[in-house]
């Protein structure tokens, strides 16, 4: 990477900055994250091998352009890691017990802030706990950790059923914005309402609603090219077909 942005190296690398390359680690982490859904799927790992090493081609380019600056190095972000991966597992590197994943987890949060306290890094006062989630996040991912914010102060449901009674509640309130047909914007509001409760019923069966969904997405997408596919056997096109032909064909992709 050093020799790729130097004197006669290539000019488009040359010219990236911090900002410039936020788009492509985004890119980035979105099909590596594909990639592990394959892996998972399959079992074939080659393309998590190679999302994994693109992932890291965006540490490195990062890290040149700030050893170029004078900001830190790729050994530094290594030592600041690993230095992180030690204080806070006190349990492994230190005398502390900890024996189960959910007491590591609420130890995490006192280490951190404990270790931000004496490395004298300035933290921003915050007005709220849920200012911790940045605001950039999926929607998705957001609406589970700030839920998941919340529910470390006890403002939860109790049980999942509570949960499935809400769900009720939200889809009974969007059917009566629908029946009145309004235009301004509570129909969207409503939608939102509900999806916001299905990502706190993942959250409560321990389930990663980003990951669900693109599980969901994914198979959609291997279902409909399997329509497409029987179609194209026949001399059809999906516009050429009909609901019941390819609602047959879906039950066939379910079964295949």
């Amino acid at each position: 990477m050093a020799r790729l942005r130097a004197p006669g190296g290539c000019p488009w690398d040359a010219e990236q900055t911090y900002a410039s390359l936020a788009q492509y680690l985004l890119e980035e982490c979105y099909e590596t994250f594909d990639a592990i859904q394959e892996a998972a799927e399959t079992g074939d790992t080659r393309n998590l091998r190679e999302e994994l090493g693109d992932v890291l081609l965006q540490v490195v380019f990062h890290s040149t352009i700030a050893k170029e600056k004078g900001d830190f190095t790729i050994d530094e972000v290594v030592a600041g890691v690993t230095e992180k991966l030690v204080l806070r597992h006190p349990h492994v590197f230190g005398d502390k017990e900890l024996k189960t994943a959910d007491d590591v987890l609420n130890n995490w949060d006192d280490l951190k802030k404990a270790q931000q306290k004496a490395s004298g890094k300035v933290e921003k006062e915050k007005s709220s706990i849920l200012e911790d989630v940045p605001v950039h996040f999926p929607a998705l991912l957001e609406g589970q950790k700030l839920t998941k914010k919340a529910a470390k102060v006890k403002f939860d449901w109790e049980n999942v059923e509570q949960v499935f009674d809400k769900l009720t509640e939200e889809t009974i309130e969007l059917k009566e914005a629908i029946k009145r047909d309004e235009k301004n914007g509570n129909i969207e509001e409503e939608i939102g309402d509900l999806l916001f409760v299905v990502v706190n019923l993942a959250r409560k069966l321990d389930v990663d609603a980003e990951t669900a969904l693109k599980k969901t997405n994914r198979k959609f997408r291997q279902r409909f090219a399997f329509i497409e596919e029987k179609l194209k056997t026949n001399g059809k096109s999906p516009e050429q077909s009909d609901l019941q032909e390819m609602d047959a064909l879906w039950n066939e992709a379910k079964k295949a």
